[in-house]
């Protein structure tokens, strides 16, 4: 694998459906590929040098960037190899979605440190576990 030009890596990761997005140390948006365009709404143009917030809702920002900061202060995040996040999000046109993402800490050819997200759009299967356990509920009625 030593072999594979990155440029080849980065084309996966710019046509990959799952949204791939990577912010900085400050929690800027530095890379945001088709996928995340696709599930959030906003083109890559629009996002990029914005806060994560955009995607945030309000309610929840405060204890997101409370566990941003502690992983980027401990040099890892406690979300990634077999751990998935399950969060609201926020589309473009402010629709409410339910996102599921894993977490890597990167750090740049200059040391500079980052935080990439592979994030999927699970929001059609969470309505649909809603709906069969208020189907089960009604029926134990």
């Amino acid at each position: 694998m030593e072999d594979l030009d990155p440029a080849v890596v980065l084309d996966m990761a710019d046509q990959a459906p799952d949204g791939v997005v990577i912010i900085d140390r400050d929690g800027l948006i530095r890379y945001w590929n088709r996928g995340a365009e696709r599930i959030f709404g906003f083109p890559a143009a629009d996002v990029a040098g914005r806060s994560l917030d955009v995607i945030i809702p309000e309610r929840h920002r405060k204890r997101h960037q409370d566990g941003f900061e502690a992983a980027m202060e401990r040099g890892y995040s406690k979300y990634g190899d077999a751990d998935l996040l399950n969060v609201p999000a926020l589309a473009a046109d402010g629709r409410k979605l339910s996102i599921e993402f894993s977490v890597v800490l990167l750090t740049g050819p200059d040391g500079s440190p980052y935080c990439g997200a592979v994030v999927r759009d699970v929001t059609a299967r969470r309505e649909r576990e809603r709906e069969l356990m208020r189907r089960r509920a009604e029926a134990s009625l």
